[in-house]
């Protein structure tokens, strides 16, 4: 992993072997469809972070607020020095949007492992089926870092150029163009136009990745992907997807392997900007 501008939030499937009896850390296995994955086996020792319900309000189209979120981190036993280690399905989707939650709300300690279920899954390294009954803590959570987050009033005004913000979409090209209003993974989770934000760079989240083993390309692979889209390290980024699953694996990719200054991760994404009465949009 050298050549990374943060190597710490990363570590690798070797490390993870090697440290599934470390009470100093929590693994977290962060999945879209648990039936699928972590009931059918996880690494032994990890806590299932369900997506949809542990990290998404119930109610309001919304992340977990700050006290669901300390919850959450109180029933799988962390304290704000515990060190987490996420992983998950999908090619750390959802792990990566995991890590951005986590670090929103300034839990520092967090690595992503490189490659996910995927990778491990590939090296047939050991499964368990037991989940483990964890002494619960009582969290606090620092104040939201809003940094890190972009909101719908962000987006217009990188729109009207008040700032020289670059956005990113990280959708399947389809997706960008508007052929397809929702991507192939859901077909049924559609917005109501198809498109992208007017000005948007097209920068696949999948192509930061190697195909073979869901791990993330090189530091100057990346460099030279960003950097010959006109998304450089001088101006503030923003990227977004769908509903800013995809996105957030892209702005880990920017902000921490590649150390841009500037990142934030819109999560309210096509399916509030497409659905959203009187937006531009380009298709």
């Amino acid at each position: 992993m050298t050549g990374y501008f943060h190597p710490e939030v990363l570590c690798e499937t070797d490390w993870v072997a090697n440290n599934l009896k470390n009470d100093s850390l929590k693994i977290l296995e962060v999945d879209y469809d648990p039936e699928n994955a972590y009931r059918q086996g996880h690494l032994p020792g990890s806590h299932l972070v369900w997506w949809k319900r542990d990290i998404n309000d119930p109610v309001r189209r919304d992340i977990i607020n700050k006290q669901q979120f300390e919850a959450l981190m109180s029933r799988v036993g962390a304290t704000p020095e515990t060190e987490l280690v996420l992983y998950g399905d999908f090619n750390n989707w959802f792990a990566a949007f995991a890590f951005w939650v986590f670090q929103y709300y300034g839990h520092k300690k967090i690595k992503l492992m490189n490659g996910g279920r995927k990778k491990w899954e590939l090296e047939k390294r050991e499964y368990s089926k037991d989940e483990p009954a964890p002494q619960s803590t009582k969290y606090v959570a620092n104040p939201a870092d809003e940094g890190v987050r972009a909101y719908m009033p962000d987006v217009r005004r990188a729109l009207d150029r008040t700032e020289p913000t670059v956005l990113v979409d990280v959708r399947s090209p389809k997706e960008f163009t508007g052929e397809i209003t929702a991507p192939p993974e859901y077909p049924m989770e559609h917005a109501q136009r198809g498109g992208h934000i007017p000005g948007a760079k097209n920068i696949p989240w999948a192509q930061a990745v190697k195909e073979a083993d869901g791990t993330f390309k090189s530091p100057e692979e990346l460099k030279a992907l960003y950097e010959g889209k006109g998304v450089t390290p001088d101006k503030p980024v923003i990227c977004y997807c769908r509903i800013g699953e995809r996105s957030s694996h892209s702005w880990f990719v920017l902000k921490y392997l590649l150390g841009y200054p500037s990142v934030r991760n819109y999560d309210g994404s096509w399916t509030e900007w497409g659905n959203m009465i009187g937006n531009p949009i380009e298709k």
